[in-house]
């Protein structure tokens, strides 16, 4: 009994000086400061902070691969782009709060910063809005590549899309680049988002005694013979008014490619024109009585 006491007295006295040896060796750094305002960065602190970066980037590694399993390579490599700026703020985040459980007062830290970040958030607004519309592109797919959108009047067809910025490129081969933000504020016509076919009229005015019967045959028959126009579905017309000068009709047709709209347009236009001409249907000016009083 009395040896058995004696060999776990040794054993208690081994396992403190193991535990006291690890404890200092943890305990060891280096000291700025005194008293409660003193700040110790010591091996066990840095420890700490490795093991909970690992364990952060093994968390933050999943969670990449979760949202993106089922991406394109092009979006998935944005996506990417865009988790290395929340990889670094999450980063910031861990290590205050690593600090602040070793027992550091990380408060002057967060007051000293917290106008550097009010000021930096204010200055970025509009870049943060930009990088949350190409988020909601990216996630929503409610902007691709080949798309054809109006912005302010100007109709582009979409070739790239950024973190921050789509680019277009228009009609007359100018390039236009969107704030991506402005697909989250503002109204943005998407010519293409259901489908790629889109309707498109021409629209024409005719002198009041035309035939309307013939006018009608005439339009219908240049859209028909109009390359570019889908023979299905048919392209109509519509006697849209009584005009002041005019009778006012239109040619309703669909084509595949909105983005060459303005040259299918003035084809049809030429050979509306020459049609009414060989069948003697008069296209009118304004007209306006004017009275004189003396």
């Amino acid at each position: 009994m009395f040896l058995q006491d004696k060999t776990n007295k040794i054993k208690e006295i081994i396992e403190d000086d193991i535990w006291g040896s690890i404890k200092d060796f943890l305990d060891w750094g280096f000291h700025f400061g005194t008293g409660e305002k003193s700040v110790d960065i010591t091996i066990g602190l840095l420890l700490l902070l490795t093991i909970s970066f690992l364990v952060t980037g093994f968390l933050l590694k999943w969670i990449r691969r979760f949202f993106t399993r089922k991406m394109d390579v092009e979006d998935k490599l944005k996506f990417i782009s865009i988790f290395k700026f929340i990889k670094y703020v999450v980063y910031v985040v861990v290590i205050l709060f690593t600090m602040s459980a070793a027992g550091i007062d990380i408060t002057i830290l967060i007051t000293a910063s917290a106008a550097l970040f009010v000021g930096l958030g204010l200055a970025l607004q509009e870049l943060f809005q930009d990088i949350i519309g190409g988020i909601f592109i990216i996630v929503d797919k409610s902007l691709r590549v080949g798309d054809i959108v109006e912005v302010n009047g100007k109709v582009g067809k979409v070739f790239e899309i950024k973190l921050r910025t789509t680019r277009a490129i228009t009609r007359d081969d100018k390039i236009i680049i969107i704030p991506n933000h402005k697909f989250i504020s503002d109204i943005i016509y998407n010519y293409t988002q259901n489908h790629r076919t889109t309707r498109e009229t021409v629209k024409v005015g005719v002198a009041y005694g035309s035939d309307v019967q013939l006018v009608t045959r005439i339009l219908e028959q240049v859209a028909s013979s109009q390359k570019g126009v889908l023979k299905s579905p048919k392209p109509f017309v519509l006697f849209e008014d009584f005009g002041d000068s005019a009778l006012l009709f239109s040619i309703n047709f669909f084509i595949s490619d909105s983005f060459t709209d303005p040259r299918i347009k003035s084809e049809m236009r030429y050979k509306i024109d020459a049609q009414f001409r060989e069948h003697q249907v008069t296209i009118p000016f304004p007209q306006r009585d004017v009275h004189i009083y003396r």
